[in-house]
């Protein structure tokens, strides 16, 4: 069975509670645990990691290396600006899939550009919480692929 890492960085542990009218009101608990059914339907073993803290992350990509198939990251605040994260991806080579929740295209000028994206297969954002439910399929269908 093929294994995914969704990987979560900062504030997103704070899903819920924060700027609702731009994140949802979805807790990353939920999200996680939808992602989890999905997971069994499309026949993928997935585990979550949350961290606020970059090295974390880049820790967590790399234990990823020949252990996970498939790699789901919001990268928060960092999509703008992490060249560690994203060579840290470029450096496991596993299919990595970015996912917003919001459309960081239509936001803040900053939030447009992804230093992350690159680094990935794809990039998804704009659907709320189901981001992450497309993010899945995307990956399983690569990997199936």
């Amino acid at each position: 069975m093929k294994k995914v890492m969704v990987i979560n960085g900062p504030n997103l542990n704070m899903l819920g509670v924060r700027e609702r009218d731009v994140y949802g009101t979805d807790t990353l608990e939920e999200i996680n645990e939808r992602l989890r059914k999905l997971a069994g339907k499309l026949k993928l073993e997935i585990e979550f990691f949350q961290s606020n803290a970059e090295g974390e992350i880049i820790d967590k990509i790399h234990s990823c290396y020949k252990a996970y198939d498939g790699i789901i990251i919001n990268p928060g605040a960092y999509t703008h600006y992490s060249h560690a994260i994203s060579d840290a991806i470029k450096s496991v080579d596993i299919p990595a899939v970015e996912v917003h929740l919001s459309n960081i295209h239509r936001r803040e000028e900053f939030r447009k550009n992804s230093v992350i994206a690159p680094s990935c297969i794809g990039q998804i954002s704009g659907f709320g919480a189901y981001s992450y439910n497309l993010a899945l399929y995307a990956i399983a269908n690569y990997l199936n692929a």
